[in-house]
This record gives structure tokens, sequence and C-alpha cells, in this order.
């Protein structure tokens, strides 16, 4: 089963791609369906249930010109529009307050020594994840394809902190935000270790509403950094959690996906599914 698993990943990874280099030309359902050899019935349900949107409407919302006209359209008060009416009921991703608590550098000096972190494995509609939780929120999330090597990751992040498999409900409120209505949803609280250029950073992120974009640059300008869109690009590749604070929401200025920490397809993936739930 877990054969079958990687293999449709590998299949819905290889017809993102597809449609990502092919867009203009608008291929059709039985197109990209031979491309990775199913037929176009099986493509659509399995594309359907990995996305969580209709091929059709992954190569409507995914396109180029779609990500340009956000941009073009939100340029000037995106920033502006989140600082001053905070996290909006207008949005679904505004009506998620996300706080982030960043952690002291005491906390972590010896690599959070004495400090209790639980984790637990949960599957998404972008693939399996691995989250972990201190008593405080959400530390870490990340989408894995093997799990001795994702908590292996997770230990040389926090290298003397105690790990309990155990799935407690601050990371069940958490995983929520994949399944269920967002505006019901309790506080989901971060819990953080970085620099204050890189808490600003995922602060900033963290503003971009559900549906919409935004490029390095303009995050680099919304922490009054505007020439540090490099660096702020560092930051973004280094965010510890994944989804939660969106980093797959950043492009680049030309219109271009950029990269992504976990793949362009699910880059890809992540921006057609939420601009398909704001679009229902």
């Amino acid at each position: 089963m877990k054969e079958q698993e990687d293999l449709n990943y590998q299949r819905i990874a290889e017809a993102i791609t597809y449609i990502q280099e092919n867009f203009k030309q608008q291929p059709r359902l039985e197109e990209v369906a031979q491309k990775v050899h199913l037929s176009p019935f099986h493509f659509q349900r399995l594309f359907s249930d990995w996305a969580g949107v209709s091929p059709k409407k992954f190569l409507q919302y995914i396109s180029i010109e779609y990500a340009k006209k956000l941009l073009k359209d939100q340029q000037v008060s995106l920033f502006d529009a989140a600082e001053e009416t905070g996290f909006s009921s207008t949005s679904r991703l505004h009506d998620l307050f996300v706080n982030i608590e960043g952690m002291t550098p005491g906390a972590f000096k010896t690599g959070g020594d004495r400090m209790q972190i639980n984790y637990s494995f949960a599957e998404s509609p972008f693939g399996n994840v691995i989250v972990a939780s201190t008593s405080k929120g959400i530390c870490y999330l990340s989408f894995v394809q093997n799990r001795e090597r994702a908590l292996l990751a997770l230990h040389r992040r926090f290298p003397n902190a105690h790990f309990s498999l155990l799935l407690d409900k601050i990371q069940q409120n958490a995983l929520y935000i994949f399944h269920h209505d967002w505006s019901k949803l309790n506080q989901i609280k971060l819990h953080l270790k970085g620099s204050d250029f890189q808490l600003k950073v995922w602060e900033a992120l963290l503003k971009i509403p559900m549906g919409q974009l935004a490029t390095y640059g303009k995050i680099a300008a919304a922490i009054e950094k505007p020439k540090a869109s490099r660096a702020v690009g560092t930051a973004i590749g280094s965010n510890p959690v994944a989804f939660l604070i969106p980093c797959h929401r950043v492009i680049q200025s030309s219109g271009g996906l950029g990269g992504y920490m976990w793949g362009k397809p699910r880059k890809a993936a992540m921006i057609g599914w939420e601009a398909s739930k704001v679009n229902l």
C-alpha cells in the first residue's frame, strides 16, 4: 500500500509539473492523464482526492496569469490592509489568528535541554506530515516521505529535548486547518525558535490572505527592509512550520513560483487548493 501511495504521489507531481509547463496550451484532461499513464476517469478521481480540486480548476487557479492578476490587484494595499484590519472576517485566513510566541535564547541554548516535545504523524491533502508541539504551541511541521528521516530531522533541530510520540490537542487543533472551516477553529499558537529577523519574516507571511500571493520584495518591504529580498528568501527557506506559516504564498516578481523546501509541485498544489477554497 505504501508503494501505491508513493506511485500516486509521483503521478500527481508529474501531472502538476506538466500542467505548469504547458498551461498556455490549456491541456485537456485526456492529454494530462495520458502523460501519467492513467485513464481520464481514474486520473480525475486521483487528482481531485490528492489536490482537493479537479484538474480543470487546478489548471485555472495555478496559471501564471492568475498569479500575475493577484499581484497586480493587491500590490499596493495587500500588507497595508492586513495591518489596518488585522485578520478580517472577509478572509478565511484572517479568521484564523495565529500567534507567534518566539522562544527565548535561553530555552534553546543547549538544544532544547529539558524541553518536552510531543510529535505525531498525520495525513494532509498534500502528503504525510510530522507535527511537533511544546506546551506553548506548534514548534515544527514538515512534509515527510520517510518517517525515520523525518524524526531524525526533528531530533537534529532540538538535540537535547525529550520526545514523546503523542498526538496532543495542540497538534489536533493545528491539523484541523487542512479539513475544517477555518473560521470555526480556536486560536493556533506557534512556539518558534528563530532570530528576530526570521520571526519578523514569518510573521509577515501570516498576513498574506488565503488565496493571494506576495513577492519576496513585498515581504522585505513589509518588514521595513526593502533591500533585503535575498535575506528574506533565506528566512522563508528556513521556515520550520509548513503550511501554517504560508511560505508557499511567496513567489518571484516575474510571476514564477520560485523555490519551495518541500517541492514545487506541492507548492503549486497548495496555491491551487487555497484558491479553490476562496472561490467556492
